[in-house]
Formats: structure tokens, sequence, C-alpha cells
């Protein structure tokens, strides 16, 4: 049996766990699948690799208007493809290298790692770990509803369809989230019909009246679903029927299943490791991110509300710091985590939705600024893009921003920071200059049109 300084269960965010402060320490990383985690993967890396040449190609919409002729490229998906994973699965090899021989105090195991006792690890191998310290950065998994799973149907994860052979002519995708309305727009943009099936309609952890502008837009882009349950499903590769519980039947080449994501703490025997977990898997932590059971902290999806990459980095940060300096432990801060969603059009929201404000009892006032009320706006020739800020019309803080338009990801920063620092829309939207006329005037108009007391 084997002894560390610590295990790390996972080799995504908690692989940069491992920094020079632990020089000294003897490291295990237990990983049981590819290498570097769900960010670089299967998730936000590749699959905004995938949105940018979907941006590209999606141009040509609006090439008319602005006087422009000409028809929209022609995607070659198999380029496409290998020039993300030609990358990609480089670096993570590459980490998975490192890690063997290029760090002489970690040891890196590839197995399944599940508790066998408090602070004792029994993998998949037969070997068991002991440790002083243990982090669990097991992150999550695609959920599959047992529909799809009893039907038998071939279907795709957001783990895998990044890697088909070509480009499908009429995707199939379940699911009203994050991951649906990005491949909705790769698909589209780069040439497909998708048919969205979103039983609760789409984004619905948006702004209200963000949710339902995007709503309408996509309507005319997408075969867009909702409101209905899916009765069954048939077919093969390449030929599949979902008969909807309408009667109505919807028919594809492939199929996405994209109904979320569940926390990976229900595969690690948490009850023998006297780790506590919430009914629906995610690990118990304190705000230091110390989990129930002496020496054991866990990070990112495996414990956070929040499904982001940024989110489990900063935690791992957190833990980092706490391991190093027990002394002068440090808080994650989920104060204000903003997100974004890559489709077309973009989408980027943070803090209070309006919904969330009322729900709360807070007193707040409100703003729609849109893009195309800008210079920039108007070379654009944009009619439904926009920009909402939700404040407090007696401090004069911003509790909330969502915008949806161009570059949207990027010009919510500035926002972010305003609720990170405790600047007051006023001395925000006078106290520094804006670029005329870049797109960033759309966020000084919202800021001065805020009717504060």
């Amino acid at each position: 049996m084997a002894h560390y300084d610590l295990v790390i269960v996972g080799s995504g965010s908690g692989n940069s766990l491992v920094t020079p402060d632990f020089d000294d320490w003897r490291i295990a990383i237990v990983e049981q699948g590819v290498f570097g985690g769900t960010c670089l993967n299967v998730g936000c890396i590749p699959t905004k690799m995938l949105v940018y040449p979907a941006d590209l190609a999606d141009h040509p919409r609006e090439w008319q208007r602005l006087g422009l002729h000409g028809g929209p490229p022609v995607a070659d998906w198999p380029a496409i493809r290998d020039r993300i994973f030609g990358r990609i699965d480089a670096i993570s090899t590459g980490g998975r290298a490192y890690r063997e021989s290029g760090t002489p105090n970690v040891t890196l195991y590839e197995a399944h790692a599940e508790f066998a006792a408090p602070r004792t690890l029994e993998l998949s191998t037969g070997e068991r770990l002991t440790a002083d310290h243990v982090v669990l950065a097991t992150g999550s998994r695609a959920v599959v509803p047992p529909e799809v799973l009893d039907s038998g149907v071939p279907f795709h994860t957001s783990d895998t369809v990044m890697r088909v052979d070509r480009l499908p002519e009429r995707p199939i995708i379940l699911g009203g989230g994050y991951i649906a309305a990005e491949f909705a727009h790769v698909f589209g943009g780069l040439g497909a019909t998708p048919t969205v099936l979103a039983r609760n309609g789409l984004l619905r952890h948006l702004d209200d009246e963000i949710t339902a502008r995007f709503t309408n837009l996509v309507r005319d882009r997408w075969n867009l679903r909702t409101g209905c349950r899916v009765a069954s499903l048939a077919g093969s590769d390449g030929d599949l029927q979902v008969t909807l519980d309408d009667g109505t039947t919807v028919a594809g080449d492939l199929l996405l299943v994209a109904t979320g994501r569940t926390p990976n703490g229900d595969r690690l025997n948490l009850k023998a490791g006297d780790v506590d977990a919430y009914p629906d898997g995610r690990i118990k932590v304190d705000a230091q991110q110390r989990t129930s059971a002496e020496g054991v902290w866990a990070l990112g999806d495996a414990s956070s509300d929040y499904q982001l990459k940024h989110v489990a980095n900063h935690e791992e940060r957190v833990v980092a710091h706490n391991l190093a300096h027990p002394e002068d432990l440090t808080a994650s801060d989920h104060r204000f985590v903003p997100a974004a969603v890559f489709t077309s059009p973009q989408l980027a929201s943070v803090g209070l939705t309006e919904r969330v404000a009322r729900k709360l009892d807070k007193r707040f006032v409100t703003t729609l600024q849109h893009y195309g009320g800008t210079a920039y706006g108007w070379a654009m020739e944009d009619t439904s893009s926009v920009c909402k800020l939700i404040a407090d019309p007696a401090s004069g803080r911003l509790l909330g921003a969502h915008l949806m338009g161009e570059q949207a990801a990027t010009l919510i920063q500035p926002l972010i920071q305003a609720m990170s620092f405790g600047l007051g829309v006023r001395e925000m939207a006078r106290g520094q200059y804006w670029i005329h006329p870049a797109l960033t005037e759309v966020v000084e108009n919202a800021l001065l049109s805020l009717d504060l007391d």
C-alpha cells in the first residue's frame, strides 16, 4: 500500500494543483479517462473551436443587407474536426507524458478510484493508496434519459459527437441547455438543418426576457419543438425517428443527447470515506472547499453548483492555497459567477435575473439597450441584439447583467468587474473613457439609462 502526502482524483483542474508549493510533497494523480479533463477534451475548448468556423459560415445570412452577395461556404467537416483534435489530442498526450516522467514527485495512476476507508483509495488495478490529503476533482458526465437507453437507438453525447466522420444533415438534438444551443448553432451554421427538442423551452436559467428574445430568433433557423415529450425512438444510424407525445414524428440522421451533466461523486463510494454528498450527487463542501471528511477536499463539477471551467479553476486555486497555507485559509468567492453560451446570437450573463430579483423581494430598476442604438450597431445593421442591466436604485450598484448579441461574452466583462469590485453605475459610466465608435458603447448607454435614485 503506497502512501502519499496528496492524492488528486481527476486530471482536469485538479492537475493544476501541482504547483511549486508542493515540490517537496509526494503526490499521486489518479485518472481513469482521457488526461486533461472535460474542458480540454470534450468541453469548452473543442466546442469553441467548432463554434468559431460555424460563426464565420453563418455570416453570409447578414450579407445582403450590407450590400454583399454570394453563397455560404461549404464546410469540410473532416478538416474542421482534424484541426481541432490534432491540437487537443496532442495537448492531452503531452500532459500525460509530463506527469509520467516530467515531475519526479508525482506518480500517475491510470485507473478508477473509490474510497475503501477514510483517506484510503482502492484502484481498479487492485492497488490501494493512502494519503494525508485527498482532493476530489472528478468532474461530471453526460446524462442520458432512460427512454433513450431503453430504445436501443444509436446516439451521441457531447463526449462523442465532435469526432463523427461526417457532418449530419438533419441532426436531432434532445435538450434545451448550453450544449443543445451551442451544437444547434454549430450544425446549423455549417449547413445542416437541426431539430431541437426542448421539452421545457430553451436556456431557462437565463433572464426571461433574454430567453424569449433568443427563442423567437432561433425559431427561424432551427426546427424548434417545445412543450412536448419523447414518446418513443426508433431507427438506426443515419435513419432515426423520434415520436413525440403529441403524435408527431421527427426524422433525422444523428441523435445528440444534450440533457445535462451529473457529478461523478456517486462513483467514488463516498460513504466509505466519510464524505457527505447532496441527493443530486454533488459532494458537500464548505467555503474553503473542505468536505465532511478530515483531509479531503473537493472542487469543480464534483461539488459545485456551477458546471463551469472558470469556477473549477478558481476553486482549484483556493484548494491549492489552503493545502499550502493551513494557517491562513481562504474561501471561494461565488458572488458573481458569469457564464456564456457560444451560440448565435451569443449570450452572456452575471448576477441576478429579473425573476430572481423579484423572488428575493429586491428593489431594482432595469434597462434594455439595443446594439442598434450605437454607431457600431448601425454598421452591423443589428436589429435584435440587446444589453439588459438590473441595478439597485438606492446604492447604484449592479445586481445583474444579461447580453444577447455579437461578442456578448466579451462585452460583459467590465460589468463583471464592476460587480466584483463594488463600482457604482454612475462611476463606471462617467469615470472612464469609452472608445467611440466601439461596440462597448452599448454598455455605456445601458449604464447611463438606468433610473437611479
